[in-house]
């Protein structure tokens, strides 16, 4: 055959996950990836049993084997130039029947392919170890029936909205990361995330299917707790901008969009046979809003606000002396603008980079000791400065330029367009006249002024 003849090499990327001590096998392809359980995708049942009264279920299992496998997937294979990917994962599960309906197929290719980008596929075969965690359970005694269930993180939003949503007796807050942590003053109790993802080489960082593990986690708990409530803790910034301003040429994050927990409710139904309904109690809000309604809450403080973490950066960029934040990444000033509305001030020793009124960005970073770190932190303060920017901007452009968001976003939480495009202009303004605030404590000569009138890394 000639090369002009030759069939073009598929461009679909296959994982087959395998029960512990399983072998291979003839039926996988020699292209495909094996991953086994036990020895790439690690479980810590107690990370389940601490909240788990009745027992973890085969069904509740495979999820988290799912969520595991789809990690596995979205972060081995790196994305194409065009984005979308073809990933075929095919793994084990207790009831494959169940798991190829139709109905659970469609609404977990939904999900997935409107939450990443990409084209999913999924095949599902009989296992043989069916309940490999379900027979343990070391279950707690609530003082108080839960009533909702959190994506808990240390970060502002899950911290404020936990607590402006019940007592927190009444919420069932679910740790959001891969290891436990400490609970700190202020913290309602929470666990972590009950598998991790070992041996592997990670050649994709974008990782957008993290809204569905994180999605997944939580509808398991509330499930095993009998809660139907689960409450999303981001605010409107966080919740709507990146949809409304999404980065170039890379395609649009969903995580906290109404669009992608309509979808997984109907894929919770469909497989779980359970209802759960994620709410949005501050998408309309921003987060200095909301930091500022929790600090209303009789007993809390400041301290319970500045103890929390919002820093995107690595582990070697901001390890100065002490571990610190960044201070200039999108999520830094994201804080930092928020605490300002709120009328909270922060330690000097808080940031890295501290003081953003020096007019020289180099002077700012000059702590930081490798310039490829100072150029990394530059770079990606730049970027959030305009994103903040641009979504200030955003309070003041027609209508029209809104329509197509606002009838999205009305059609997926039940409000009239009329209604939703209200709340999402007065959300657009409140957030622009909180930015307006924060540079103009700043001062004029400010680097972050001259990055938004076009300076370095324009």
């Amino acid at each position: 055959m000639s090369t002009s003849q030759k069939k073009p090499a598929r461009a679909d990327k296959r994982l087959f996950v395998v029960e512990k001590g399983q072998k291979r096998g003839r039926t996988v392809p020699k292209n495909a990836v094996t991953v086994e359980v036990g020895k790439h995708i690690h479980f810590d049942a107690s990370a389940l049993d601490s909240f788990d009264v009745e027992g973890c279920t085969p069904m509740h299992y495979d999820m988290l084997v799912l969520c595991a496998a789809v990690e596995f997937a979205d972060r081995r294979w790196k994305r194409p130039l065009g984005w979308r990917r073809i990933l075929h994962v095919t793994l084990p599960v207790a009831d494959p029947k169940r798991w190829q309906k139709s109905v659970v197929l469609k609404s977990l290719h939904d999900v997935l392919n409107h939450l990443t980008g990409d084209t999913w596929q999924f095949s599902f075969v009989q296992a043989k170890d069916i309940s490999p965690i379900s027979s343990r359970q070391m279950p707690l005694d609530f003082a108080k029936t839960k009533t909702f269930a959190v994506a808990y993180s240390n970060g502002l939003d899950s911290r404020a909205v936990s607590a402006l949503s019940g007592d927190k007796d009444e919420a069932l807050c679910i740790r959001v990361a891969g290891n436990h942590q400490r609970r700190k003053d202020g913290d309602s109790y929470f666990t972590q995330i009950p598998f991790e993802i070992r041996e592997y080489r990670s050649n994709e960082s974008s990782f957008r299917s993290r809204g569905f593990q994180f999605a997944a986690v939580t509808a398991i708990a509330a499930q095993l707790s009998n809660v139907t409530r689960i409450v999303v803790p981001e605010s409107g910034q966080g919740a709507l901008g990146p949809v409304l301003l999404p980065l170039y040429n890379i395609y649009v994050d969903y995580r906290n969009y109404p669009t992608f927990f309509r979808k997984m409710e109907q894929f919770i139904e469909a497989l779980q046979h359970y209802q759960v309904r994620f709410e949005q109690p501050r998408l309309w809000s921003t987060k200095g809003q909301t930091l500022s309604a929790f600090l209303r809450i009789p007993g809390k403080s400041k301290e319970h606000l500045t103890n929390t973490r919002s820093c995107w950066q690595t582990r070697r960029v901001v390890n100065v002396g002490s571990k610190k934040q960044c201070g200039l990444c999108a999520a830094c000033l994201l804080r930092r603008l928020s605490l300002h509305a709120a009328g909270v001030n922060e330690a000097p020793d808080t940031y890295v980079v501290f003081d953003l009124a020096v007019s020289n960005v180099d002077d700012a970073l000059s702590v930081i000791p490798q310039k490829a770190d100072r150029d990394i932190m530059a770079e990606y303060g730049s970027v959030g400065v305009r994103h903040l920017q641009h979504l200030a901007d955003m309070a003041g452009v027609p209508d029209d330029v809104l329509r197509a968001y606002a009838s999205q976003i009305a059609a997926a939480t039940g409000d009239t367009y009329e209604e939703t495009l209200k709340k999402l202009k007065m959300m657009l303004v409140s957030h622009a006249e909180e930015w307006r605030a924060f540079l103009s404590t700043q001062g004029q000569q400010s680097f972050l002024k001259n990055w938004m009138d076009g300076g370095r890394y324009g």
